[in-house]
């Protein structure tokens, strides 16, 4: 085997070596992704419409004593902050109860499919701009297939895909370790793009509260069952407040 041969073959090793943990990377963050969100669904059909309930209860209350002392400036701050507070909450209530729907199964399969199609389609591994824009409409598709749990979808994709001319490689050996080179550096350069979106995911609080929540769950407990129970009786002991401040 000649030297650039050798080089090639390496150049080759290395990035079959980088497009897999790419793979592994972007699927980690897409399920992580999807994963949170459907956390942030079952949370807010939990205890989203009672937290609103209990919100809009409390404006009403604040808004009570502000008419019973108009001139007092932290019953004022206090009715507005509430008010604001109520009316978040019950658009985020109204949003989850809208987004609701049956969750689709993340198999095996539709993993294997996912970073199949990854490894195919990449934008990084595009060296023009007009075919990294193509393989970006194209992964938005396969992402959006994930989603909905729709491996058919995908497969069609990866395989449309693959009968086209474009997706045959038949070139001179040192044009390929060019392309070998600017695609390993693609590569690697998208590994540590991946690798900090999913650790600012891992950081945020939603994501934290849903590992708490699996945590408990796993170990036998029902925190927010626990919760939505605390937020009803807080409703209960709003609704027997004195006159004077109990919500009409």
């Amino acid at each position: 085997m000649l030297p650039e041969e050798q080089e090639l073959a390496r150049l080759d090793a290395q990035q079959k070596d980088l497009e897999e943990q790419l793979a592994s990377a972007e699927l980690a963050l897409e399920t992580a992704t999807m994963e949170t969100e459907r956390f942030k669904q079952r949370y807010f059909r939990t205890v989203g419409a009672l937290y609103a309930e209990l919100d809009a209860l409390d404006a009403k209350i604040d808004n009570a004593q502000l008419k019973q002392a108009p001139n007092d400036p932290q019953h004022r701050a206090n009715a507005k902050a509430s008010k604001e507070r109520a009316k978040k909450t019950a658009e985020e209530a109204g949003l989850a109860a809208i987004q609701s729907k049956p969750e689709p199964e993340i198999t095996p399969e539709l993993k294997q499919a996912y970073r199949r199609a990854v490894k195919i389609l990449h934008p990084d591994l595009a060296l023009t701009e007009k075919e990294r824009l193509r393989r970006t409409a194209l992964m938005a598709q396969i992402n959006l297939a994930y989603k909905r749990g729709d491996l058919n979808a995908i497969e069609l994709i990866i395989k449309e895909y693959g009968e086209e001319p474009e997706a045959i490689v038949g070139e001179d050996v040192a044009s390929r370790i060019v392309k070998s080179i600017r695609r390993i550096a693609q590569l690697r350069r998208r590994i540590e793009e991946v690798g900090m979106l999913l650790e600012g995911l891992k950081e945020s609080d939603v994501y934290q509260l849903k590992q708490t929540v699996e945590e408990q769950e796993t170990n036998g407990g029902d925190p927010l069952g626990d919760l939505a129970r605390d937020l009803k009786k807080q409703i209960s002991e709003r609704l027997i407040l004195p006159k004077n401040a109990a919500p009409s």
